[in-house]
């Protein structure tokens, strides 16, 4: 057994025992799951989303940055909502989310309150991921959520084009909504944790908020992005050291473990989905398939990525950390050298295939090393600041995508 295993089997956190003791993992699954779903509906109809509002491909992809951007932020704070307040009250406020983001989703004529509706939603499902993964308590348990992810994630293109021939893409936006069915299951296998101790650190929120965001804005508006994200860097490295158990721990910060599981995260992340929105206007460039037959073979391919990623995590204990980072990143270069480099659209099919294998298993499997780093009450919040570093690639990636080939 791995030291991050052992470490594992011997924590005996509150919300780790009651997890993986009474929390069906199907109900966990249902509960993340839709988030990918709902974030990668919207890969094959930027366009048909923004010829109804009567904006650009360009304009028409905040729909998916702002989606995601939220999905990141939103991600430590409802991990320190978790911690502060119980499963149950982060349970119940991300389930009101997802309901009033869709609503407005499905209704608002305009532009930026349908922004509003998307990071509502995204919020939501930002609570609902942390609340899975939080309960989760093993890797094997970990790997069903992730390669559940990925296959959810397959179909969401599919499934979004579809729903916006039959529908609209409106519909189409509104399947993370399917989340709602596994809120009562789980509440009842939850408990409402008494208030925590001290004031909730906002600052320290604000300030990882807006350097989160400043990333993300890097590839479209590269100087304003990088001076804002600077000026929050520093702002929070002194904040942390004058408060070093609020919101960004310090403790989480020096652990190396940590550390170097959301550095990989987030590079396989970023790789993933910007090869997600770029692979179906390659193939279509390069080898001329219609946007059904792209959408089909990338749903294939994303589906058997994410059947290696449930078998990966199940014998990573037994590989080691050091291997296991080894396979996830070499792995993850194949795939982006082969969507660079690769003129077959069956290469960059596998090349996609690869990517989502690399970004869901360092998702189902640092994600655990990343709660073994940490103290037991700051489980929850390494899994948000490890969600977080995972989630900036969801973000980055459309953006990048946007820049490097949808423009």
């Amino acid at each position: 057994m791995s030291p991050i295993s052992r470490a594992a089997a011997t924590r005996t956190p509150s919300t780790v025992s009651e997890s993986s003791r009474s929390v069906p993992i199907l109900w966990l699954a249902l509960l993340a799951t839709p988030v990918a779903a709902a974030n990668n509906a919207a890969v094959l109809i930027l366009g048909d989303m923004s010829r109804s509002l009567g904006i650009t491909t360009a304009t028409g992809s905040w729909l998916v940055t702002v989606f995601a951007l939220a999905l990141a932020i939103a991600t430590p704070l409802i991990a320190t909502l978790l911690r502060r307040r119980g499963t149950r009250a982060a349970l119940w406020l991300s389930a009101a989310f997802v309901a009033v983001g869709t609503l407005l989703v499905a209704v608002s004529p305009w532009l930026p309150l349908t922004l509003v509706g998307r990071a509502g939603q995204a919020a939501g499902g930002a609570g609902m991921m942390a609340i899975a993964m939080n309960l989760a308590g093993t890797a094997r348990r970990m790997g069903v959520i992730s390669a559940g992810s990925g296959m959810l994630g397959a179909v969401g293109p599919l499934v979004g084009e579809r729903l916006t021939d039959a529908v609209s893409w409106r519909a189409a936006l509104s399947i993370l909504v399917i989340t709602l069915l596994a809120v009562p299951a789980v509440s009842r296998h939850t408990t409402q944790a008494p208030p925590a101790e001290g004031r909730f650190d906002a600052r320290g929120a604000v300030l990882l908020a807006v350097l989160s965001s400043g990333l993300v804005l890097l590839p479209s508006n590269p100087l304003p992005a990088l001076a804002v994200a600077a000026v929050a860097a520093v702002l929070l490295a002194l904040h942390i050291r004058r408060r070093p158990d609020g919101y960004v721990p310090a403790v989480a910060l020096r652990s190396r473990l940590l550390r170097g599981s959301v550095l990989v995260a987030f590079v396989l992340s970023v790789s993933y989905f910007t090869l997600l929105f770029a692979i179906p206007q390659l193939i279509a460039d390069r080898a001329g398939w219609s946007t059904g037959s792209v959408a089909a073979g990338q749903m294939i391919a994303m589906i058997a990525g994410s059947v290696f990623t449930l078998v990966f995590a199940a014998v990573s204990a037994r590989l080691g950390q050091t291997n296991v980072r080894a396979v996830l990143l070499t792995v993850g270069a194949v795939a982006a050298a082969a969507a660079v480099f690769a003129h077959s659209a069956i290469v960059l099919l596998v090349a996609i295939g690869l990517a989502v294998f690399s970004a869901t298993g360092a998702n189902a499997t640092q994600s655990m090393a990343a709660a073994s780093a940490v103290p037991d009450r700051q489980r929850p919040t390494s899994i948000g600041l490890f969600q977080l570093g995972y989630l900036m690639g969801g973000a980055l990636g459309p953006a990048l995508a946007t820049l490097l080939v949808l423009r």
